[in-house]
């Protein structure tokens, strides 16, 4: 089957990579969601991958400390498992480099577009750390932005529910899942997809967005496909 995408922006929260543990890595969860990128990438697409912190550190449920100071922390666990995340793709034999938005050259190189860009097309999966660099940005903001300094067709944005619903679906029973919605609407409904910098700035450059489960990691490659696995946001 001809796939729809290309290269793809994979965002994958910190939270996932824990499993039921719900702190730390959970290494059979690890090496499932790797299959599932592995996966995509034996069909060719190339992918991008950020990666959040939130298993083990989530700087707005900090208390008392001082934001900026609890969001370089949070910087500092997507780096950690940015390399969790690459070992675990070369250990099943998937090409990956880290790329981290601020300088440690003793453990990663610091992203560039033209650097990133020349990765992916050299075969390489290229998993982004430390977030936007700056502090009051999630890694939902981070996801857009390098999805859109990448020039990806489409960023995936892998959760625990199957797409986007009007309400709660873990507290209301009656909730309907959308299959396609404008960032407009996200925006004026104020819909759990993401935070609404990045929605807003996935809408202004026209970077759709597809929310699926990951707890079936077949679904990356299925999104690449075109198939419908959850939610589509776009902006028509």
């Amino acid at each position: 089957m001809e796939k729809r995408f290309n290269r793809i922006l994979l965002k994958v929260s910190g939270e996932a990579l824990a499993g039921e543990k719900g702190t730390g890595f959970d290494e059979p969860t690890m090496e499932s969601i790797c299959m599932g990128i592995k996966a995509a990438y034996d069909e060719g697409v190339q992918i991008g991958v950020v990666v959040g912190g939130g298993n083990f550190w989530r700087g707005r449920s900090s208390g008392k400390m001082e934001r900026t100071c609890a969001d370089k922390i949070g910087m500092l666990a997507t780096v950690m498992n940015a390399l969790a995340l690459a070992d675990c793709l070369q250990n099943v034999g998937v090409p990956a480099k880290v790329m981290t938005s601020v300088a440690m050259p003793q453990v990663a190189g610091v992203f560039t577009r033209d650097e990133a860009v020349a990765a992916l097309q050299a075969g390489q999966v290229v998993i982004f750390g430390g977030g936007t660099g700056c502090p009051f940005f999630s890694t939902d903001t981070a996801s857009a932005l390098r999805g859109l300094e990448i020039g990806a067709d489409a960023m995936f944005k892998a959760t625990m529910v199957d797409g986007v619903y009007d309400k709660d679906p873990k507290k209301y029973p009656d909730a309907v899942r959308y299959d396609k919605l404008s960032f407009t609407k996200v925006l004026a409904d104020r819909l759990q997809v993401m935070d609404g910098t990045a929605a807003t700035l996935c809408r202004e450059n026209k970077l759709d967005i597809m929310v699926f489960d990951l707890s079936d990691p077949a679904n990356i490659a299925r999104a690449a496909r075109g198939e419908s696995v959850g939610t589509l946001v776009t902006e028509e």
